[in-house]
């Protein structure tokens, strides 16, 4: 959690490494992908409801939700920061905030490998929603 807290610290300096420009077409892009990002993570909070915590373990009395933002991923959330990250490093034309997304996209692949543990001991029907539904966007096939 502290690095994922250091990376959301580091997302908002304002540092430029390199100079870029982006096309404008890519500035629209990333505010429809902002956008989507901020809808889904706040669709999933609102799904957790009462059971939503910052640890990867689940809560007492929690059940396995399956519908909602949680069909389209199993990790909802991770997928909605990580887009409105990246749309808004687009917006922004920051090569630095587009490098701390993919920091975060590797640090959330890592904490998910470490939570579906979790939630495979806790969830008996995990396995077979890990089978239909993918980590970060849907299962095409």
């Amino acid at each position: 959690m502290l690095i994922q807290f250091g990376l959301f610290i580091a997302f908002f300096l304002e540092i430029e490494i390199v100079k870029i420009e982006f096309p404008e077409y890519l500035f629209w892009f990333g505010v429809v992908v902002l956008l989507m990002g901020a809808l889904l993570t706040t669709t999933a909070v609102l799904q957790l409801n009462v059971h939503l915590s910052p640890f990867p373990s689940p809560l007492p009395g929690s059940k396995l939700i399956q519908n909602g933002a949680y069909k389209i991923a199993r990790h909802p959330i991770y997928t909605g920061i990580l887009m409105s990250f990246f749309g808004y490093a687009l917006i922004v034309d920051s090569f630095y905030k587009l490098m701390i997304v993919a920091l975060l996209f590797v640090l959330f692949y890592f904490k998910t490998i470490y939570e579906e543990k979790k939630l495979d001991n806790f969830f008996p029907e995990y396995s077979e929603y890990k089978k239909r539904t993918g980590r970060f966007f849907p299962k095409l096939f």
